[in-house]
């Protein structure tokens, strides 16, 4: 982009939404400076202000698509540095309701990155950028403002060194990616703004997770097996492929029933999920580490596009604004489309108007938290209001599940949607829907 909105824009964390807000920024603003509590290194390496790193992360199909647009390449560069990649559908098996879906080519790019890697390949990245600046070890404190607080100036800073006092970074646009734990609820709150309505889905979900070392073959083939849990059976497990030659066991279960972290009970647990490709590839393999917890409580969103007084100069997006069930694998895909919406706004050539912005920002979100808060109230012990057209489409996809055991055009259709390459209303098209009734 050749027309410059502003001199400075400050971003408030550095984890994947932080960067890829970065990125976009830079195209419109003299100098980015994406800020961030951690140490942030040069290697890809865990950190921890991303505590689910060391647990699968899925990257949807149309995330891996818009990673491509933000940064061309990447996806080559992932599979040469060792990142294994596919077919969603055909090098995956994939248990929902109870059901295998048939295998087949569907032209949907997976790729088998552990946390770490993909983000540190995104931090090289816009770390070389010569307009952004990447400042670690430093915690936000608050935000600056004008007299009247009708804009936001900047970020007020404490570096993490003796002896460090408190310091104002100036900006035309500062923007929040710090998490579900933003604090820019209480900083309105503080200026004289009303804090956003807060939508949660309580589903007490459980992780543990544990790297093995298994032979090429370990899956046939298959780069991963991914266990959907069901009402009957609620317990969840992934096995995947990583860089590095090695595999890494996800499981998961909700509303306190939680895989244990010591090694006989983690494989006990795996033991008893439904289907078992994952206890029977990993009962014999060599581990690699021990077993690791992660506790997601509940998916929340913040309604920011219902408020009717917002500061200029300030946007929020990521998991700021809405933190879906990991279960997902939502996350990093949405953060990806929230960084093209930026994009597209800031193509204007004048700074985003933040009702303009949380208005898009919310038909970003809308679709993927309908998919991941319907299926958690599939559940009956997930509280939540469970309106006609969520038991509908329940219902619906569980048959849809059925029939694409055996129709695998079916099977590739659903994961379009999952994958939000398609609209959820494709599955409801006659052809679709007359083959779903057939079962």
């Amino acid at each position: 982009m050749d027309r410059q909105i502003g001199e400075r824009a400050v971003v408030l964390g550095a984890s994947m939404a932080g960067l890829l807000a970065a990125k976009v920024l830079s195209d419109s603003y003299g100098q980015v400076t994406v800020i961030d509590r951690d140490e942030l290194p040069e290697a890809s390496m865990h950190r921890r202000g991303v505590p689910h790193g060391r647990h699968i992360h899925g990257l949807l199909a149309r995330g891996q698509q818009a990673l491509e647009e933000l940064f061309p390449g990447l996806t080559a560069e992932l599979v040469a540095h060792g990142v294994p990649a596919g077919d969603m559908q055909a090098d995956t098996r994939l248990f929902f309701s109870g059901h295998r879906l048939r295998q087949a080519p569907a032209g949907l790019v997976v790729l088998c990155a552990s946390r770490p890697v993909l983000e540190g390949r995104v931090r090289a990245r816009v770390r070389a950028l010569p307009t952004v600046r990447l400042v670690d070890r430093c915690d936000v404190v608050g935000l600056a403002t004008t007299p009247d607080r009708r804009r936001v100036t900047g970020a007020r800073l404490l570096r993490r060194a003796d002896g460090s006092a408190e310091e104002t970074l100036g900006a035309d646009l500062v923007v929040d990616a710090t998490g579900r734990g933003a604090r820019t609820p209480a900083w309105l709150e503080a200026l004289g703004y009303p804090r956003p309505e807060r939508e949660q889905v309580r589903v007490g979900l459980g992780y543990a997770s544990r790297i093995y070392r298994l032979p090429p073959d370990a899956l046939g083939g298959d780069l991963a097996v991914l266990h959907a849990a069901t009402p009957r059976h609620p317990r969840a497990g992934a096995l995947q492929v990583l860089e590095g030659d090695r595999w890494m066991v996800t499981l998961a279960g909700i509303l306190g029933d939680h895989p244990p972290t010591d090694p006989v009970g983690f494989l006990t647990f795996a033991r008893s999920l439904r289907f078992p490709d994952i206890y029977q590839a990993v009962r014999d393999a060599e581990p690699l580490d021990d077993p690791v917890a992660f506790r997601f409580p509940a998916s929340v969103r913040h309604r920011y596009e219902k408020l009717d007084r917002f500061p200029d100069g300030l946007l929020v997006m990521g998991d700021a604004v809405a933190s879906f069930n990991p279960i997902y694998g939502q996350g990093m895909s949405v953060a990806a489309l929230e960084a093209l919406a930026l994009r597209r706004h800031l193509e204007h050539g004048t700074a985003p108007r933040p009702r303009n912005w949380f208005r898009e920002l919310a038909r970003v979100v809308d679709v993927p938290w309908d998919i991941a808060a319907g299926g958690d109230l599939v559940f009956p012990g997930v509280q939540g209001r469970r309106t006609a057209k969520v038991r509908l489409v329940n219902a619906y996809l569980a048959r849809l599940h059925a029939a694409a055991a055996h129709d695998a055009d079916l099977a590739g259709a659903f994961l379009r949607v999952a994958g939000l390459v398609a609209p959820p209303g494709s599955l409801l098209r006659p052809g679709v829907a007359a083959r779903v009734l057939r079962g």
